[in-house]
Order: C-alpha cells, then sequence, then structure tokens
C-alpha cells in the first residue's frame, strides 16, 4: 500500500508560478514511476507529467510542455511539479499518482495509488 499527500496548491496570478509536492510512504517509492493529473470542473481527468523510477525520464502534456516541470527526491519520497507560467487553463484540482506496473504514462488507469489532490486557481 502507498499513501500520498499533495500539497502546494492556492490562488495565483496568471503568468505566477507554484510548486506542488505529493509525499509518498508506505511501499518503496523510488521503484516506481509517479504522475501528476487534473481535474478542472465539469472535465475528465487528464495527464499532466510523469516520471520514471530513477527520474531519468519524463513526459508532459503538450499543454503544459516547456511551463511545467516534474522531479523526484527518491531520498525524501517526494514529488514535485514546478508550474511556471500559470495560465487560467490551468485551474484544476491536481492529483499525483504511483505506477507499479507496466502501463502507459499517459494513462490515468495505468496509476494504481492516488492522492487526495490539491486545487490550482489561477486568476486572469
Amino acid at each position: 500500500q502507498v499513501q500520498l499527500v499533495e500539497s502546494g496548491g492556492g490562488l495565483v496570478q496568471a503568468g505566477g508560478s507554484l510548486r506542488l509536492s505529493c509525499a509518498a510512504s508506505g511501499r518503496t517509492f523510488s521503484s516506481y514511476a509517479m504522475g501528476w493529473f487534473r481535474q478542472a470542473p465539469g472535465k475528465e481527468r487528464e495527464f499532466v507529467a510523469a516520471i520514471s523510477w530513477s527520474g531519468d525520464n519524463t513526459y508532459y502534456a503538450d499543454s503544459v510542455k516547456g511551463r511545467f516541470t516534474i522531479s523526484r527526491d527518491n531520498a525524501k519520497n517526494t514529488v514535485y511539479l514546478q508550474m511556471n507560467s500559470l495560465k487560467p487553463e490551468d485551474t484544476a484540482v491536481y492529483y499525483c499518482a504511483v505506477k507499479v506496473y507496466s502501463g502507459s504514462y499517459y494513462y490515468s488507469p495505468a496509476y494504481d495509488y492516488w492522492g487526495q489532490g490539491t486545487q490550482v486557481t489561477v486568476s486572469s
């Protein structure tokens, strides 16, 4: 079992920055890929970014490429999402997730454990 707790969300003006954190406990964090997803009101959950267990490989949705950066610190059992140049359309609840088994990084059903989410609101 893995427990995930996100933090760092909040209200920010367009063009601003936020850094989300996801602290993991339970199983061996460093063995698993991690991802960030988001869900806006009335919309389906969508992929944002993912990182391999080693941190060597990262993956991004086209909508955030060049603005968001995913990273991890296996010594701290934490994955981060640095979000720069935020836009109102980035407003959503952001979730981190653990991918234990094989499967697409971009596909939410491939992830096995989820956090409770943290709200990000970007005002125009």
